[in-house]
């Protein structure tokens, strides 16, 4: 039987929800149990590949080309368990879908409404697709209140009375402010979310509270009173030194147990922490620091850039370093009188992250053009690896004009618009006039790579499968040219048309992707790129 554990937030957003129940999922894995992990997310938008980064981080990518919530890759990385298109959803895709049912007369005249209509497609999505898990574990996003929320809330709670007795728990998440100027812990904020919850049909079995400070016992037994949850139920969460070390953390304070014991699962196997504990060792015991400087665009918000953030420590964890980054705007280079000298100048490595448009593209490649001059380790992910390789041809292989037609008409498109491509048994075919949202090549494809490069040795391998997220792709027919000149195609499609690795034999490290290995990265199975970069990254650092 499969069971259900649905994790909501309260008083403010951002309190951890997303690594909450990713480190819940590995408990529940190092018990023996196996999970599934999934986002219900309130906002409008189908999803977020047409979003932002400003407005909501990083867009994550699975293997079958869903672009997901961020928190998909904090599930990832904690459990293992590769994500799919059913573990994401927003309103916005159940309200297309429901709208798509009603215009082909599938309600059969029914007036289609919130109640059930809606309810009954949410209910539907955490139903499906769950395979012989032994639990799902529910996340969903905002906090309880959200007027966007409500048709969520409401789907959890029928769900809670449909499955069998203890089928379901609620996980509360919430805030406990401290406040200085009266030198106390305030627990308000928690009681007004839990009585907010409870006004909609939800009762949280476990609370789940977060907190700068240890909450005294006294606090602890005031909360499971006024929210009626059991005084053991309510679990503090304080900020732990690395993200890493929460799972842990958490099951200190008996979050698993008790998520366990409202279940009825009395026999269960003490939880295997050995990979956990390994790696918090690493984080704490490094040999030394690496500095590494990423070059992008959206710097102003981190998470815009979080799979990167993680795999680069990720790559340090491999070899027993600390990763120290420093963010630079690209924007900053694309005047020719900037100072690239004093913003890379210690750099150990360059990473030049992916992105879109024209704003920061000029910084980019100057910045590629410093790391490949004066031999920095330098690593080009997607868009970074187009602007890498348009640095290339105009520089080393004198190519005038090259550039790229994401903006602009160049006279030599060294990059340029994909038409078309295959995937699996079909071809896909794009245009400039093709809508935004979801029309990317999208998902795990694989690639050949060139017998003795460098990219083979790091792999050990001569053949890969990794995600992408891009509309525009190197120009194969420069291949000749820039390879003459010493940029190498050392990674290709499977039918050799579309150009996935480059790099520069003559170089410390020098390599461009055209996908995203950041997100295939996990703490304990680092990525062998991120591996490499960071160990060329010692070796510059003189550590080793």
């Amino acid at each position: 039987m499969t069971r259900y554990i649905f994790i909501t937030g309260g008083v403010v957003s951002s309190l951890g929800k997303g690594i909450a129940m990713a480190a819940l999922g590995a408990l529940l894995q190092a018990r023996g149990y196996k999970v599934r992990l999934r986002k219900l997310d309130p906002y409008l938008n189908v999803d977020p590949g047409t979003m932002s980064p400003y407005q909501h981080g990083e867009v994550y990518v699975t293997d079958d080309g869903a672009e997901t919530d961020l928190d998909l890759g904090h599930y990832e990385r904690f459990t293992g368990v590769s994500a799919r298109q059913t573990d994401n959803v927003t309103t916005g895709r159940i309200y297309q879908n429901i709208i798509e049912k009603e215009r082909r007369g599938d309600y059969l005249g029914a007036t289609v409404q919130v109640i059930p209509h809606v309810t009954n497609a949410i209910k539907d999505f955490v139903l499906s697709d769950a395979g012989d898990v032994d639990f799902v574990l529910c996340e969903i996003g905002g906090t309880v209140g959200d007027i966007e929320g409500l048709p969520f809330f409401e789907a959890i709670r029928q769900l809670n009375q449909e499955l069998d007795v203890q089928q379901a728990v609620f996980v509360h998440l919430t805030l406990l402010p401290f406040i200085a100027s009266a030198g106390e812990m305030k627990t308000k904020p928690t009681q007004h979310s839990v009585k907010e919850l409870r006004s909609i049909g939800i009762q949280p079995h476990v609370l789940l509270c977060r907190s700068e400070r240890a909450i005294p016992d006294g606090e602890r037994r005031k909360i499971g009173q006024f929210c009626n949850v059991k005084h053991d139920s309510v679990i503090e969460a304080l900020d732990s030194e690395h993200i890493y070390e929460v799972p842990l953390d958490y099951h200190r304070r008996g979050l698993d147990r008790e998520v366990l014991r409202h279940f009825g699962i009395k026999d269960a196997p003490e939880p295997d922490l050995t990979r956990w504990n390994n790696i918090s060792k690493a984080l704490r015991s490094p040999d030394g620091t690496v500095d590494i400087t990423v070059v992008g665009k959206y710097v102003a918000l981190p998470d815009a850039y979080k799979s990167i953030i993680e795999a680069l420590h990720h790559g340090g964890l491999a070899n027993q370093v600390r990763v120290k980054i420093k963010w630079v705007s690209s924007e900053l280079f694309d005047d020719s009188d900037s100072d690239l000298e004093s913003e890379l100048s210690g750099s150990h490595a360059i990473l030049l992250p992916g992105g879109f448009g024209e704003r920061g593209a000029t910084g980019k490649i100057r910045a590629a053009q410093y790391a490949r001059e004066k031999r920095i380790p330098c690593f080009g992910i997607c868009y970074g690896m187009q602007m890498a390789v348009v640095e290339a041809a105009r520089n080393m292989a004198q190519i005038e004009g090259a550039g790229t037609t994401e903006f602009g008409s160049p006279n030599a498109k060294i990059v340029g618009l994909m038409e078309e491509w295959t995937k699996g048994n079909s071809k896909e075919v794009r245009s400039e006039s093709t809508d935004l949202g979801g029309t990317l090549r999208l998902g795990a494809y694989s690639a050949i790579l060139k017998s003795g490069s460098k990219v083979a040795e790091i792999y050990g391998t001569d053949r890969i499968e990794e995600r992408h997220r891009h509309r525009y792709e190197v120009n194969i027919a420069y291949k000749e040219q820039l390879e003459a000149a010493g940029l190498i195609f050392s990674g290709l499609s499977p039918d050799g048309l579309l150009p996935e690795i480059v790099e520069i034999e003559d170089h410390p490290w020098y390599i461009g992707v055209q996908y995203h290995p950041e997100l295939k990265s996990r703490p304990f199975e680092p990525h062998p790129l991120f591996s490499s970069f960071i160990g060329a990254a010692k070796i510059q650092s003189r550590l080793v």
